[in-house]
C-alpha cells in the first residue's frame, strides 16, 4: 500500500468531499465516496452491504466510471470511520487509472486526514 501523504485537497477535490458526504448521509451507509474521471465527470456512491452483495463505496464509484466508458480517474475521496483505506480499493483505482491518482481518506464528517497515491 502507498504511504499516506499530508492532505492538500484542491477546490475540485473539496467538491468530491461534498458529494461523498451527502451520499453517505442520505443512505446511512458506512462509507461514502466520490471520484472525478479524466473527462471531469463525477460519480458518488455509498457502501453496498446486502446479504448477497458487498461492495465498498469506492468500488461502486470505480465500477460506475468503468461502466460509463470513462478513460481514467483524476481523484477520489472516501469518507469512512475506518483507520485506513482498504488495499482492494486502492488496487481498483490503480487497475483502472494507473498509479499516482490521489485517493483522499476522510472521517465521516468530511475532514480529510490523509492522501494516498492510488
Amino acid at each position: 500500500m502507498s504511504e499516506p501523504q499530508a492532505v492538500q485537497p484542491s477546490p475540485e477535490d473539496k467538491k468530491l468531499v461534498t458529494l461523498a458526504r451527502a451520499t453517505r448521509a442520505r443512505t446511512g451507509a458506512a462509507e461514502g465516496a466520490a471520484v472525478r474521471d479524466s473527462d471531469g465527470r463525477t460519480y458518488a456512491a455509498a457502501t453496498v452491504d446486502l446479504p448477497s452483495l458487498q461492495v465498498s463505496a469506492l468500488g461502486v464509484c470505480v465500477a460506475m466510471a468503468v461502466a460509463s466508458g470513462s478513460g481514467g480517474l483524476e481523484a477520489a475521496v472516501v469518507l469512512t470511520g475506518a483507520e485506513t483505506l482498504a488495499e482492494a480499493d486502492l488496487a481498483a483505482v490503480r487497475d483502472f487509472a494507473g498509479t499516482g491518482v490521489p485517493v483522499h481518506r476522510g472521517d465521516i464528517k468530511g475532514n480529510l486526514v490523509e492522501t494516498h497515491a492510488g
